[in-house]
């Protein structure tokens, strides 16, 4: 049984794409921070289904815990197939107001988290001749998104830091890939305002916002023997929003 590592998975995407790699057969490690009580309930609601799921807590703004996580998963699931980089934070300031310490904050939770994941597993998986390294980034990565300076650069970030990944990892059989979503409903876009939330759909050609699970169905594939041919690739899932 493959393992699979998914950070931030204790709701929204993370959660849809831990219970879609749960049903692929994967034995899935669900990470968290803070939000103990939901990532228990989504290791919960994969057993229940048949499932096997494990909850990890670790604070991926300390390298010393991404470490030990890493540790700890393999020892407790099996050598890490699949590592999921979903985690990740949100502040929105106009760019002359941002603080450095803010800069920081998102820089360290959204970029130097998925950084020192994959040069923790970069090896591991070398190893095994095997894996798969998929990065949640953001359509804010290739259009900006207005007053989220430091989100946009670190979702902007993962695109770079997978390529360079990829070209290094591909003569050892491991794919890097990024997924771009659009609009999702979520916890993060549920208190957009009503006069936002119309420009926004407005704005997408399928005229809605993205579910969790479409997000997880593209982890799914890219995570499966069916894209072993597929690296360096980034993915926008967004109702066409952003059409390169």
């Amino acid at each position: 049984m493959k393992t699979a590592l998914v950070t931030g998975a204790a709701k929204g995407i993370g959660k849809a794409i831990a219970i879609a790699l749960a049903k692929d057969g994967f034995n899935v490690a669900v990470h968290y921070h803070s939000s103990q009580t939901e990532a228990l309930k989504t290791v919960a609601e994969i057993k229940s289904a048949g499932g096997n799921a494990t909850a990890f807590m670790a604070d991926l703004n300390e390298p010393d815990q991404i470490t030990a996580l890493v540790k700890e998963v393999t020892e407790t699931c099996g050598p890490i197939h699949t590592l999921v980089c979903n985690a990740g934070v949100m502040h929105s300031q106009l760019l002359a107001f941002t603080t450095f310490k803010d800069w920081r904050a998102v820089m360290s939770a959204n970029l130097d988290a998925a950084f020192l994941l994959t040069k923790a597993l970069s090896r591991l998986m070398a190893r095994q001749r095997a894996g798969r390294i998929i990065y949640i980034s953001s359509d804010a990565a290739l259009l900006g998104d207005l007053m989220r300076c430091a989100y946009s650069a670190s979702k902007a970030g993962l695109l770079g830091l997978a390529r360079t990944a990829a070209r290094e990892m591909a003569a050892s059989g491991i794919t890097v890939n990024t997924i771009t979503p659009g609009i999702i409903e979520t916890d993060m876009t549920a208190d957009i305002p009503e006069t936002r939330r119309v420009k926004q759909l407005a704005s997408i050609p399928m005229n809605r916002f993205g579910k969790p699970e479409e997000i997880a169905g593209a982890v799914r594939f890219l995570a499966s023997d069916d894209a072993a041919w597929i690296t360096g690739q980034t993915i926008s899932i967004d109702g066409g929003l952003c059409m390169r």
